[in-house]
């Protein structure tokens, strides 16, 4: 799942390593782990009894937020990314990731310091939209940010991969369905950027569930998609060293 377009692409291709950084595999862990864990809170928040141990979740929220921060701002900073031509990797991969780890990690710490008076309040859902409501606007904005990745996708035919990487590079030939699927990935996590602001004010409407499901799904993807690149992108590297 390296962002090669289709000319790129071609028999005998050979990448300089030292000079390409490629660490989209555990930015893509992360991410979707981070999806996941995000959407399974706020089921538990949102449920009218029973009580939750916010312990396990700073640590994880910490953890994941460490991970896309430092990895995201490095390949944000990074400009271009590689001689190679892919320059775009920095938009694609580490703005998004930047501002989704940044979103976690103040989560991990708002909730390791108040998040007993959170779950303490009369009418916790109330409190969560009025605590999240500002931060809701970055979360729109990075909605956006996923339709124009995703835009450039399709357009561009963006994350096509090359004949020499393993399971991807079968379809080689067809750049657009490699672009077609992680332009819809950008897609599913928009839809719920999008209708995060609103569904935080109605929080047990069908739009809540929605934006629960778009991102429940594309975390599961991104997750098992960047467990699956480990052994693709090891392949790459083989093969074009």
């Amino acid at each position: 799942m390296i962002s090669h377009t289709l000319p790129l692409a071609a028999s005998g291709l050979k990448i300089d390593w030292t000079k390409m950084p490629t660490y989209n595999t555990i930015m893509s862990l992360a991410a979707g782990a981070g999806l996941i864990l995000v959407v399974a809170l706020g089921y538990r928040l949102l449920r009218p009894a029973g009580t939750v141990n916010l312990d396990g979740w700073v640590l994880a929220f910490g953890a994941l937020g460490f991970i896309l921060v430092t990895t995201g701002l490095h390949m944000t900073l990074t400009w271009p990314l590689a001689g190679q031509g892919f320059p775009f990797d920095n938009i694609i991969f580490g703005e998004p990731a930047l501002g989704f780890g940044t979103l976690l990690a103040f989560a991990a710490f708002y909730l390791w310091k108040r998040g007993d008076t959170l779950l303490a309040a009369p009418d916790r859902t109330r409190r969560i939209a009025h605590i999240a409501s500002p931060v809701s606007v970055l979360v729109f904005g990075l909605g956006l940010a996923c339709f124009g990745i995703a835009a450039a996708g399709w357009k561009y035919t963006l994350f096509a991969a090359p004949p020499e990487e393993p399971i991807s590079g079968e379809f080689a030939d067809m750049p657009m369905l490699e672009a077609s699927f992680m332009s819809s990935l950008y897609v599913l996590v928009g839809i719920g950027a999008l209708l995060f602001p609103f569904a935080l004010h109605r929080p047990r409407s069908p739009l809540a569930l929605v934006v629960g499901a778009v991102w429940a799904l594309a975390g599961v993807i991104f997750l098992f998609f960047g467990g699956l690149n480990y052994f693709t992108h090891i392949g790459l590297i083989v093969n074009t060293m």
